[in-house]
């Protein structure tokens, strides 16, 4: 289906990480709406491209906990249908927070830029 939203950086991002094997579409899997699915292998993606960095720390507590809930959703549905789920996200910032949190969580630092 069409990437879901018109972000632009967003969509280019998704189209390159891992690479996309269905460049300008997200996947549905299991209810679920993925960024892509990766060439050559049963992977899912998420990808996250919002200046993490800069926001303040209450922010991105807020934004950790918004994420931790669609991450929840996503990796069961993947696995449910026998796929992995990796998360690309634009710095290590982001990254070291959500595997504070998560440390089993697989994540890659895509540097995508917005």
């Amino acid at each position: 289906m069409p990437h879901a939203g018109r972000d632009a950086p967003h969509n280019e991002c998704a189209d390159r990480f891992p690479p996309n094997r269905y460049p300008g579409m997200d996947v549905f899997v299991g209810g679920e709406r993925f960024d892509a699915l990766q060439v050559g292998v049963r992977v899912l993606w998420e990808i996250k491209t919002h200046r993490f960095d800069t926001y303040p720390d209450f922010i991105q507590e807020r934004e950790i906990e918004k994420e931790l809930e669609q991450i929840e959703r996503e990796r069961k549905a993947a696995a449910a249908c026998g796929y992995g789920f990796i998360m690309g996200v634009s710095t290590q910032a982001h990254k070291d927070a959500l595997l504070a949190v998560v440390p089993s969580l697989r994540i890659v630092v895509t540097g995508c830029k917005r």
